[in-house]
């Protein structure tokens, strides 16, 4: 029987607990928290978000970075397979809008003990020490180096330590360096997934204000093109801007330049240039003898009025039945492309996930093998791969944790 350490216990150190005890493997799981799947517990809002319901090929689009290395393992382990893992461990599950899936009961914790519990049942060997060093002979992980003693007892090693995003919750970047000491590259690690900061104070004016139906477009200024269009829900924060629109568009701006990047909101995406002409004539006529201030109640929230009258050029006391036609097309214009510069990214411990990792360049995509280290895998969040909001993330965890697992039991 062989012997595998598995180091974290979060959703792809636990799941490759799972799979490695399930194929046959003694499984020894070393987790630094005093609780197995800390982040697991609070993602997706504590509802857990355990995968999007989509087919393989829609998965791959919805990749951000190297997607073509999740071909095969996606598809020996689909969102179709994490759906029926989390049913056989008795957490049914719902699929909501846009095809996120959830818990029936809509608690992250459901998920965290059922796979607590199916470890426990498999015989896995859970742990609760920290990793502090690996070492390596002749092309092979043959010691770990813990805070309760050195560990030798495996035929080989997963590496699931996560990346790091939410630290509180024990993601600190440790892998990095175990895996750079094995002579792995890792490359630049950046947030994902995460708030924009701004520097114009109209966010500030507009703070808690959140927008829904409106599109949005990133403009990059040194290309001058658009490189990224979405539909949807976004917030207006006291740093910028967030909400799910933006949280996928900053998986984009690669790499963060401070003044590189806009945003531009379509306040009014239903409506043609043309159509939205007629409607802002329609209320400057029925409003015509109020002042401008006064005439924007129908197409624009309350809050964001001020904010908009300012980037308009306009007099908020000008009389709706004076406004040029020049004017109006200012008004126009600024309903179809609302800008927001740019100056960076919130804070990684904000993120939900983090860009960059082991690269998986040095890495076999169909076991997750380290292509430099023989009995070293890898899975999770440490590697090179994030995707968009709505499950893809996790699903990246538990298809990377199944091919890694199943590689790892087969080694002796």
């Amino acid at each position: 029987m062989p012997n595998v350490a598995v180091i974290g216990g979060g959703a792809a150190g636990m799941t490759a607990a799972l799979f490695a005890a399930e194929a046959g493997a003694h499984v020894t799981l070393l987790e630094k928290n005093t609780l197995l799947g800390r982040k697991l517990g609070i993602t997706g809002k504590g509802r857990c978000n355990v995968t999007n319901n989509c087919s393989s090929d829609e998965f791959m689009k919805a990749l951000t970075a190297n997607g073509k290395f999740m071909y095969s393992a996606i598809n020996r382990f689909s969102p179709a397979d994490t759906v029926s893992l989390f049913e056989r461990l008795g957490v049914p599950l719902k699929t909501e809008r846009g095809n996120r899936v959830f818990p029936v009961s809509d608690k992250a914790t459901d998920v965290v003990l059922a796979l607590k519990k199916q470890l426990i049942s498999l015989g896995v060997d859970i742990r609760h020490a920290r990793v502090t060093d690996i070492r390596a002979e002749a092309g092979r992980i043959v010691s770990l180096k813990t805070d309760a003693g050195i560990f030798s007892d495996f035929d080989s090693v997963i590496l699931a330590t996560g990346g790091l995003s939410y630290p509180v919750t024990g993601s600190t970047g440790d892998g990095y360096a175990f895996a750079k000491k094995v002579g792995h590259t890792v490359t630049e690690i950046i947030p994902s997934l995460v708030g924009l900061t701004s520097n114009d104070p109209a966010c500030g004016q507009m703070q808690g204000l959140a927008l829904k139906n409106v599109a949005v477009s990133v403009m990059d200024g040194k290309t001058g093109k658009i490189i990224y269009k979405d539909f949807g829900e976004m917030l207006f924060t006291h740093f910028g801007i967030s909400g799910p629109m933006i949280l996928s568009a900053s998986a984009h701006m690669r790499p963060m330049e401070q003044g590189r990047y806009s945003v531009r909101i379509d306040l009014k995406p239903a409506l043609d240039e043309a159509t939205l002409d007629k409607r802002l004539l329609s209320d400057f006529e029925k409003y015509k003898n109020r002042d401008f201030a006064n005439a924007l109640g129908d197409l624009l929230p309350t809050k964001m009025i001020p904010v908009f009258i300012e980037k308009s050029g306009l007099s908020p006391t000008e009389k709706v039945n004076s406004v040029s036609k020049e004017q109006r097309k200012a008004v126009l214009t600024l309903l179809i492309c609302f800008p927001i510069p740019i100056s960076g990214f919130r804070p990684i411990e904000e993120a939900i996930v983090t860009s960059g990792g082991v690269s998986v360049s040095e890495v076999y995509p169909a076991t997750m093998k380290s292509k430099l280290c023989d009995n070293l895998y890898f899975a999770g969040e440490i590697l090179d791969l994030d995707a968009y909001t709505g499950g893809f993330n996790l699903q990246i965890a538990f298809s990377t944790a199944f091919a890694a697992a199943n590689a790892a039991a087969s080694q002796e």
